[in-house]
């Protein structure tokens, strides 16, 4: 193991001090807060062997997942009427397009893994690390694929295999597939990327099926008495009550995440800027048709109380009223090999291995969490780091309240996230106007989401229409203050880590690049007690 000179570390090194070699970290140059070029970022592992097919199923695939086929139930149930519930689904479509914009207008300038990480320490760059670790507390304690868990096993699995569902054997299941998903992407990871691109394809087969035969329900050539009753008087029952429809959004845009999947893997991707520009428009537009024509066809084939009453099975209701019991069985099979390809947990693991380079302290080391053990070409440390939440969260809490709960405290925290990129992008072009950008958003796109995000941040807050929201016995502003308390966390262990401890014990942190076996760099921040004497 090959150990490089120190860099300068900034606030952390007296004023004054400067070791031999030492380079200024610029996060406009495109080096990282712990001085990695794009170089050495994209080290170790396979290296840039993703093209411009496999980035657009990458997005495709990470959108479908569980939120078409499940959430439209509750998002009309919080809308109150089926006009709402469908604006609803057409306003996430363009805050999913203008979101794209933004990121790739970030992710063309700063073309390296890691999303919103990378963007947070180009704009905020003191203190040093802050953003860093409070990114990283976001991305690990929420870093979780449960809510697919629970859709793939309760209302695919035991469905299908006519088996009524327990508390037990919803769990046993979700954890044998996440396990399962975790190994396979961890041992085996070309084998992996095949198995992602053919499920994607499998999934575009399966809505395309749903969106193909609402046209023929809406026809009336199937049994379905009225197709068009719930288009009649669309809006009749809305909801009045900001909160219902910021919970609702947040469902929607929770269905639409993935638009950004390509921006944290950047490292695998070959020729990144014009990859990305082409795969994350086309990956986008095909899912946002797919999604508002799906929904169509969901309401054609069943009443307003129907699918309000269904749970996180619509799609099923779907099948079993267009083609019967045994059409039922057959779609929640589908559907469960769906919620498995969503555990595919590729993204997330390369950005919990680049938090693990930049030499933020994790137990066992960060040499273990940023490596590709064992394979030397995927990051399994990362995969676990994916899997430990996620077994909690299918173990703790009761399944019912869970899978509502999940997809809200997911949403939350990210538009706390999404608000300070915004910000940091029209910081950037006021200050650094200079700066590269291969890509530009249009500034009005950018204030739209902006106040989007804002709408998301404070509606929460506002008491719902029945009292409680959508996860009793659990107060409804309860997800908004966990998703708060996770950030704060990360400010806590940020003045834990680089001030509280150091004037305790008396030693400064001093960052050194470290290469391991397997040609990953990493940056380890280490106590120096010499400095300070």
């Amino acid at each position: 193991m090959k150990e490089q000179v120190p860099v300068n570390d900034g606030a952390s090194v007296k004023e004054g001090f400067k070791h031999p070699g030492a380079v200024e970290i610029n996060p406009a140059s495109g080096e990282s807060p712990g001085g990695l070029s794009l170089e050495e970022g994209s080290a170790g592992g396979l290296g840039r062997h993703l093209g411009v097919f496999s980035c657009t199923l990458l997005i495709v695939g990470r959108i479908i997942g569980t939120g078409i086929f499940s959430t439209p139930s509750s998002i009309l149930s919080s809308t109150g009427s089926v006009g709402a519930s469908l604006m609803l689904w057409v306003l996430g479509f363009m805050l999913s397009f203008c979101g794209l914009f933004i990121w790739l207008e970030f992710g063309t300038m700063f073309p390296r893994s890691g999303g919103e990480k990378v963007y947070l320490e180009a704009v905020y760059t003191k203190p040093k690390y802050l953003v860093t670790v409070i990114f990283a507390m976001n991305a690990i304690l929420l870093g979780f694929t449960a809510n697919g868990c629970i859709v793939c096993t309760g209302c695919c699995i035991l469905v299908a295999a006519g088996k009524t569902a327990t508390t037990w054997s919803e769990r046993g299941i979700a954890l044998g597939v996440i396990f399962s998903v975790t190994l396979l992407h961890g041992l085996m990871p070309r084998t992996g990327v095949h198995v992602m691109n053919f499920l994607t394809i499998f999934k575009i087969t399966i809505l395309l099926l749903v969106v193909i035969s609402g046209w023929v329900v809406l026809s009336g050539k199937t049994s379905v008495k009225d197709p068009h009753a719930n288009f009649r008087d669309a809006f009749a029952g809305s909801s009045h009550s900001g909160n219902n429809y910021a919970t609702a959004m947040f469902k929607v845009l929770n269905s639409y995440v993935g638009w950004s999947n390509v921006n944290y893997v950047l490292n695998n991707v070959r020729d990144p800027v014009r990859t990305l520009k082409i795969a994350g428009p086309l990956g986008l537009g095909i899912c946002s048709v797919l999604y508002i024509l799906a929904n169509i066809s969901y309401f054609a084939a069943a009443t307003k109380s129907e699918i309000e009453h269904s749970g996180v099975t619509v799609a099923a209701l779907f099948f079993k009223n267009v083609f019967g019991t045994t059409a039922e069985r057959a779609l929640a099979v589908f559907v469960a090999l769906r919620c498995v390809h969503l555990l595919f947990t590729f993204s997330a693991s390369r950005v919990n291995q680049e938090l693990a380079k930049e030499g933020i302290p994790l137990p066992l080391g960060n040499k273990f969490w940023a490596s590709n053990w064992p394979t030397g070409k995927s990051p399994l440390p990362g995969l676990i780091i994916h899997l430990i939440p996620s077994v909690i969260v299918i173990l703790a809490p009761p399944m019912a309240v869970a899978y509502p709960f999940i997809i809200d405290i997911e949403g939350y925290p990210m538009q706390i996230i999404n608000f300070f990129i915004v910000i940091g992008l029209f910081w950037l072009r006021w200050k650094k106007p200079d700066l590269h950008r291969p890509f530009k958003v249009w500034w009005p796109l950018a204030v739209f989401y902006l106040a989007a995000a804002v709408f998301l941040i404070i509606a929460p807050f506002l008491p719902p229409t029945n009292g409680v929201g959508d996860t009793p016995p659990l107060p409804y502003y309860l997800y908004c203050l966990v998703g708060i308390g996770i950030l704060l966390f990360g400010v806590l262990y940020w003045v834990g880590w680089r001030i509280i401890l150091p004037r305790v014990f008396g030693y400064e942190l001093v960052p050194r690049k470290e290469t391991l076996d397997d040609g990953t760099v990493l940056t380890m921040v280490r106590p120096r007690l010499d400095i300070c004497f």
